[in-house]
């Protein structure tokens, strides 16, 4: 019977559980933190604690944040009357990384995805809709990922929010900075002939 410490165990299958983290990779994530001095263990766990109990959603973009609105929400030089329809929160913070977009956000907290059990009842939705109901919004800006489930998603929510008459715009998708033509498959080089712009 192989040499076993609990304690030990239970840390790196807890480490292997999250994303992306193989069994090497958690065990070296559980050596780090026994490594670590008592006192940043401690933090480290109250981190991860505090971060469960005080973060919650936006309650107009449902966005993470530790307050009733998100910074973004609250920031009045945000440009309120467009809105970047996004899968999650990670996609926020891509889009922030860029400097250059300046409207505001709606996180969806998923896609629609019948094979998962995902349907629109299980999205953001109705708040999207309340939001373009007030009468404030003049674009929408689909910018879910270029796969099956998130170009059905866009297309489900152009179709629920073109009778509002707003204007609902797709991200232009196509050949990445770096990329080889001869590489590219047919569909990137139709959406790239799609989103061409004036040089």
């Amino acid at each position: 019977m192989a040499y076993q410490v609990a304690p030990l165990q239970k840390l790196i299958e807890h480490f292997e559980r999250l994303p992306g983290i193989g069994r090497k990779s958690a065990q070296r994530l559980a050596f780090h933190v026994l490594n670590m001095p008592k006192e940043r263990a401690e933090d480290f766990a109250r981190c991860i604690l505090e971060a469960r109990e005080k973060i919650h959603k936006c309650a107009v973009c449902q966005n993470l944040t530790d307050e009733e609105l998100c910074p973004i929400c609250r920031d009045e030089s945000r440009d309120h009357t467009t809105i970047c329809v996004v899968e999650n929160s990670q996609d926020v913070l891509a889009f922030e990384r860029t400097r250059e977009y300046k409207g505001v956000y709606h996180v969806l907290g998923g896609l629609i995805s019948p094979m998962d059990g995902i349907g629109p009842d299980q999205l953001a939705l109705k708040e999207l809709l309340r939001r373009v109901a007030e009468g404030e919004v003049r674009e929408v800006i689909m910018a879910t990922n270029p796969t099956v489930e998130g170009e059905a998603t866009a297309m489900y929510i152009a179709r629920l929010l073109k009778p509002m008459g707003i204007k609902v715009s797709r991200l232009a998708y196509g050949i990445p900075v770096g990329g080889n033509l001869e590489y590219a498959d047919e569909t990137t080089l139709f959406r790239a002939l799609q989103g061409r712009s004036e040089i």
